[in-house]
């Protein structure tokens, strides 16, 4: 393992203690998830990948709604492995497994192996070392006509940095626009990179493109706790908004963008 994935390893094992606390207290992130998890349903698969599961919580979600699919995810934490391990052996699950490594390990964790479903929630591919390598890795290990559900931290996140600028703090408002952005905390580097919608697609060319989303474009991200506790009220509302942005150009301003794209079936369902 190189040196830019141990400090990204030493960031998430520091980060899974209280994980699950901290997803359950914020209801922006409950809400983006689910939405996540309904984008997954639309498409079929009976053989789904997670990159970047984290402690587990979706892993064991779709094992669990899906007992007839097999479930297999990586993730570069070994703290977070332990963690997830835990859930899958709690709920007596046989059809899941969660597995430690890079995506540039898929090839010698699941050798011959090919996914209909691959899916990363809240941005795991943001702390891969070479996109453009990553997505040569996830295509060798994408079934033909298997979908991909890609969700990355955005680079453009305007009501974010209008936000930041508002409080004088440059530094963070122009943080995504640096050759690392460095993560969320304050206090801990996440070796990380933001990228425009158009970096991504790029990197996942050899893919047909089946949607594209934006999430927290005017409703407030997930970290702005005082705001959204004063906006609850009209969160739904705000949503809502969200939602019809999404068919203007403005649907790339948000915290997060998500993809779906699929690998062309060369032997022609």
């Amino acid at each position: 393992m190189n040196s830019f994935y141990q400090t990204v390893e030493s960031y998430y094992d520091g980060d899974a203690g209280d994980f699950d606390s901290r997803y359950w207290s914020n209801h922006v992130l409950q809400r983006i998830r689910q939405d996540f998890r309904e984008v997954v349903k639309r498409y079929p698969f009976s053989d789904m990948l997670e990159i970047g599961y984290g402690t587990g919580l979706d892993l064991v979600h779709f094992a669990e709604t899906h007992p007839d699919v097999r479930v297999a995810g990586i993730d570069i934490s070994g703290a977070m492995q332990s963690a997830a391990a835990e859930k899958i052996t709690r709920q007596g699950l046989q059809n899941v497994r969660a597995d430690k490594g890079s995506v540039e390990d898929l090839a010698g964790i699941y050798p011959g192996r090919q996914f209909d479903m691959v899916y990363v929630f809240f941005g795991a591919l943001n702390t891969v070392d070479d996109l453009n390598k990553a997505a040569k890795h996830i295509f060798d290990a994408t079934a033909p006509g298997g979908y991909l559900v890609l969700s990355f931290v955005n680079r453009n996140y305007v009501a974010g940095m209008l936000m930041e600028l508002m409080k004088l703090r440059f530094r963070a408002a122009f943080s995504r626009y640096r050759k690392e952005w460095g993560g969320y905390s304050p206090s801990q580097y996440l070796p990380s990179r933001c990228y425009t919608p158009r970096r991504i697609q790029r990197a996942f060319s050899q893919f047909q493109l089946v949607k594209r989303q934006g999430y927290s474009i005017l409703h407030p991200a997930w970290y702005y706790h005082r705001i959204n506790r004063l906006v609850r009220k009209i969160s739904p509302l705000l949503w809502k908004a969200d939602l019809a942005l999404n068919k203007t150009p403005f649907w790339s301003w948000g915290e997060y963008t998500l993809f779906v794209f699929q690998k062309p079936d060369h032997m022609g369902k």
